[in-house]
């Protein structure tokens, strides 16, 4: 079940067979083996391409609540035993990911018997492992409204236009996006949440962004505004280090920075496992401190 489960939501046996640290036709073979046990095709090949059948897709879901629940179980009994051992699995925003490794260090220093997995995707990969339950919490920017959650913030993330340092509007104050928008803007890919607030930001003044270039990762934004391509909003903590060495500037912008916060989420009416709940506990009462 678990290799169904790796395959099926990768929709590769090649994929799945390296992450399992198995070979493709062993991994081919146990599919096939369950398919034979259930009396049921659970995926099948167009082309190139697998697919769920419906069958498939009713597997997976039980396969997600036994993998779950073996983890739960293996867990609570590492409890008992006065223990710290088992598997934390993060997803995480691209923007988030200049901090939260330093948070799982310390983690894993109290809790060193705990593996922590950390997937990093945009807002709307994110959104989508949330739907399919494929993770222990979730870092996220802005949670959308309506999601079945449980969501706590538990640190600023504030937004910020950069530009190169010897860039026109450098050193300016009392600036606003109508002044940005006369100058080459990068922005980040659609179902950036970082984008969407950046687009409502030029929306609310009328004004329309000279987009130069579309790039979907703050690397590339980042070296795009330092090589002198444009201006761009990022999170200050993905160019904290920059900032800090002159490689790009802070803009005064009204009505930057925006302050916003991260938030863990996880799904409603999941158990959280006791690794779970452990760095749930170290992220807010980080911020308490």
């Amino acid at each position: 079940m678990q290799i169904f489960q790796e395959v099926a939501q990768s929709l590769s046996y090649t994929r799945a067979a390296e992450t399992l640290g198995l070979t493709q036709p062993a991994t081919f073979a146990q599919v096939r083996q369950l398919e034979d046990q259930l009396g049921q095709k659970l995926i099948q090949r167009l082309g190139k391409t697998l697919f769920l059948t419906e069958a498939g897709q009713i597997v997976l879901q039980s396969a997600d609540r036994l993998m779950e629940e073996t983890e739960n179980l293996r867990m609570a009994l590492a409890e008992m035993q006065g223990l710290a051992r088992g598997h934390l699995r993060l997803a995480v925003v691209s923007t988030a990911k200049y901090d939260i490794p330093a948070r799982i260090g310390a983690f894993n220093a109290d809790y060193p018997g705990i593996e922590v997995t950390m997937t990093v995707g945009n807002r709307e990969e994110l959104l989508a492992r949330f739907a399919r339950n494929a993770d222990d919490l979730y870092i996220l920017g802005t949670p959308p409204e309506g999601l079945s959650a449980e969501i706590r913030p538990f640190a600023e993330n504030p937004l910020v236009v950069i530009a190169p340092p010897d860039h026109p509007l450098a050193g300016q104050t009392g600036l606003t996006m109508a002044d940005v928008a006369k100058h080459p803007f990068l922005m980040r890919e659609s179902g950036s949440g970082t984008r969407l607030a950046a687009e409502r930001c030029f929306d609310a003044v009328g004004a329309s962004p000279r987009v130069r270039l579309e790039l979907g990762a703050n690397e590339s934004v980042k070296q795009g505004v330092i090589a002198g391509l444009g201006l761009s909003v990022l999170s200050r903590a993905t160019v904290a280090l920059e900032l800090r060495h002159g490689y790009l500037t802070e803009l005064d912008v009204t009505p930057f920075p925006i302050i916003r916060h991260w938030h863990v989420a996880w799904p409603r009416e999941k158990h959280q496992s006791v690794a779970a709940r452990a760095f749930l506990e170290r992220l807010t009462s980080d911020e308490t401190q």
